[in-house]
């Protein structure tokens, strides 16, 4: 489905950020195209905002100009779309403690975006299967934030979800199988904030994505 975009206006926003991540890393439109299997001219037209990109497009831009997806989504006039604040809770519930809710999500959404493209990877599939139900099963805790954790892996291993999805999914499993914590875990009370973080991020993805489709 073609997203709906806000005008040209918004569109160059998006042909900004892909020349400019294109320049960063020396590659040609061209070469781009050859990457991602899409013509040049489709990749041209959406950075001079004469065509709507796809979900799909986006998806691929992301992975190969390693441009964190909901940027590229925000950059095609979705500001709108945007979930609700789901952090804000953490904020609360952490007042008074030291710990920067916002900062450390700055942080768990760059390690997203690097497990985002690693869950697209073959190697990355299989560790999800190997390694998440075992490392959730030996931490033996329980809570709302491990039950959505649950949750996601049903949807992830049950292999309906549109590809873009799995890949977003994807990353919050990795994350928790293999990020180091930005909080160590026995740093009571605040272990498995940095997890609890990521699978909020992680929930406003999905919907944006949802809405976005």
């Amino acid at each position: 489905m073609v997203l709906e975009g806000e005008g040209l206006q918004e569109q160059n926003r998006l042909g900004l950020l892909i020349k400019s991540a294109l320049s960063a890393k020396s590659m040609s439109m061209r070469k781009l195209s050859a990457a991602i299997g899409m013509d040049t001219a489709s990749i041209s037209r959406i950075a001079s905002g004469k065509q709507q990109p796809k979900l799909e497009h986006l998806q691929r831009f992301a992975q190969h100009l390693d441009i964190p997806l909901l940027d590229l989504l925000t950059a095609a006039g979705f500001e709108a779309a945007e979930p609700k604040d789901s952090l804000g809770e953490l904020r609360d519930a952490l007042e008074g403690s030291g710990v920067n809710v916002d900062n450390m999500a700055t942080q768990i959404r760059k390690e997203l975006h690097k497990y985002e493209a690693y869950a697209q990877t073959e190697e990355g599939k299989e560790l999800i299967e190997s390694s998440f139900l075992a490392k959730l099963d030996q931490l033996r805790s329980a809570g709302y934030y491990i039950d959505q954790l649950r949750e996601l892996y049903r949807d992830y291993a049950s292999g309906q979800l549109p590809a873009a999805e799995q890949y977003v999914i994807g990353s919050a499993l990795l994350y928790f199988v293999l990020s180091a914590d930005i909080i160590p875990d026995f740093h009571f009370p605040f272990g498995y904030i940095d997890d609890a973080i990521a699978v909020r991020i992680v929930m406003e993805q999905l919907e944006l994505l949802r809405r976005s489709s």
